[in-house]
């Protein structure tokens, strides 16, 4: 009887026990419920990224192939059979090296046969010679009969032609000695291209020649060897698309790997920007000359590599990653404008970024005090602009009727905007822009230029938990983070996206 006790026993503490497994589970589950939205309460409504200072570097991507600088082929001037071949692949060479012989029977026999016809015509000329002689003399004794009257002048005149006669007979004959030496001359020539001789110093590239061979020199040079003049300088041809060509100058940096060295990266400079574009299935590339110094001979000619052009390297700016420029609000009007007051006594972000631009000039006591007379000149002209009503189309800064990014129909707009800007602030730094020099004034001009010029984009700044419009100006970009400067600091917050609403 004790026996169905003890069963009904166990069963009841097996319900018991998957009772308070399955309680402790819902509360788990319920806990991990009221964390996550907790936290997604924490963070908030937007996605964020912060403002940072740092540097920014700009690289274009290229394939291309590594080759030697110079590249001789060498051919045969002759025909003939190769009878020997004396070089390999790869062997190193020096300029007048014999690196082949073709075989010279043919030529030396030519060379014996214009002798004997040089020592022919040499006997020639010396019969003519001999029938000259003969013929002045005849002459000589006729002509003098003949001033006595005891010839007839006929046959003074057939004295005369003969004489003539004589002298063009030994004319052709030296003529026929120059002709015969010439030629022989042209066979001895060719006899000596039958060594055929490296005409550079360097390394064998190709061979395409066995002994035993027939080389065939009557329509054009056969190529026998391929030797690369120097390797520890190479040089590598990318292609570059022509939306990036303009960005591509002699003398930037370029870094490279090859798949035959995936752990190692290798340094060229920018040689050439050639203009002679090719068009392949509707893309324009066109070709641009790296430099590679290849001092320890680890690159070979052939090697296809992954090469980034250096066009340019922004240091110490701020920047921002890219979704935040890219972020817009689905309700724009709940973003408030920016402040329109511009930062700093006296000027605003541009100002601002003209005085770095001027820091950078090593400007002496009278030009920085031009410039500081320049800015507090800008800054009053602003003051006062604030303090009037505010009308649409006076900011220049990017505020109401300034120049919005985006919209192919605000373009000429914007141009005309940016030449009026260009056209005040060269005014406003002329007295300033005439203390410089030639070098200064250069540089001024162009970060004067780059500033106007540059692009224009909303951002939004997280300030006391809600979304803050400013616009700033974009700069250089490395495709993860952008250059951004105007209302903004380093630290600062700014909206990437929403997050999604439980």
């Amino acid at each position: 009887m004790s026996q169905p006790r003890s069963k009904s026993t166990s069963s009841r503490n097996k319900r018991r026990l998957l009772g308070v497994v399955v309680v402790a589970a819902l509360v788990a589950l319920a806990a991990w419920y009221w964390l996550s939205h907790r936290a997604a309460a924490d963070e908030g409504q937007w996605r964020t990224a912060t403002v940072e200072g740092g540097d920014i570097r700009v690289a274009i991507s290229a394939t291309g192939t590594l080759s030697a600088i110079s590249t001789v082929t060498v051919g045969s001037q002759v025909s003939g059979q190769v009878t020997e071949v004396l070089v390999d692949f790869n062997d190193k060479v020096v300029k007048d090296q014999v690196i082949a012989r073709i075989d010279p029977s043919t030529y030396e026999a030519q060379i014996n046969q214009g002798n004997a016809q040089v020592a022919s015509a040499q006997a020639s000329l010396k019969q003519a010679q001999a029938t000259l002689a003969n013929a002045e003399a005849d002459y000589t004794r006729k002509a003098e009969l003949g001033a006595q009257q005891l010839v007839a002048k006929s046959d003074i005149d057939l004295a005369r032609a003969a004489r003539d006669q004589a002298r063009a007979q030994v004319n052709a004959a030296q003529a026929q000695i120059r002709q015969q030496t010439a030629s022989t001359e042209t066979t001895r020539i060719n006899l000596g291209r039958t060594v055929i001789r490296s005409p550079v110093d360097g390394v064998v590239l190709t061979r395409t020649i066995e002994p035993g061979q027939t080389v065939a020199a009557s329509l054009q040079a056969p190529e026998l060897f391929t030797i690369a003049e120097d390797l520890s300088k190479m040089k590598i041809e990318l292609a570059v698309d022509e939306s990036d060509i303009g960005q591509v100058n002699a003398g930037q940096a370029v870094t490279f790997t090859a798949d035959a060295f995936p752990d190692r990266q290798f340094k060229g400079v920018v040689d050439q920007v050639r203009l002679s574009a090719t068009t392949t299935n509707n893309v324009v590339t066109y070709p641009v000359v790296v430099t590679v110094d290849n001092g320890d001979g680890t690159l070979l000619p052939g090697l296809t590599v992954n090469a980034e052009i250096e066009v340019s390297k922004r240091e110490g700016v701020l920047k921002v990653a890219n979704a935040a420029l890219r972020y817009k609000p689905a309700d724009e009007g709940t973003a408030g404008e920016a402040p329109r007051a511009p930062r700093g006594s006296g000027g605003g972000a541009m100002t601002e970024d003209l005085a770095r631009s001027a820091s950078g000039l090593d400007l002496d006591t009278t030009q920085q005090a031009a410039f500081d007379a320049a800015i507090a000149a800008i800054g009053q002209r602003q003051s006062a602009r604030q303090a009037a009503p505010r009308q649409q189309g006076n900011s220049m800064f990017g505020g109401p009727g300034g120049p919005r990014s985006g919209g192919s129909s605000d373009s000429g707009m914007q141009a005309q905007i940016r030449q009026r800007m260009l056209e005040r602030y060269q005014q406003d730094f002329a007295a300033f822009r005439a203390t410089l020099d030639d070098a200064q004034r250069a540089k001024w001009d162009a970060a004067v230029s780059a500033l106007v010029g540059a692009r224009r984009a909303p951002l939004y700044k997280l300030v006391d938990g809600r979304p803050q419009r400013v616009m700033v100006r974009i700069g250089a970009s490395d495709g993860t983070t952008t250059e951004v400067s105007g209302n903004l600091e380093a630290g600062d917050v700014v909206i990437t996206g929403e997050r999604p609403r439980s």
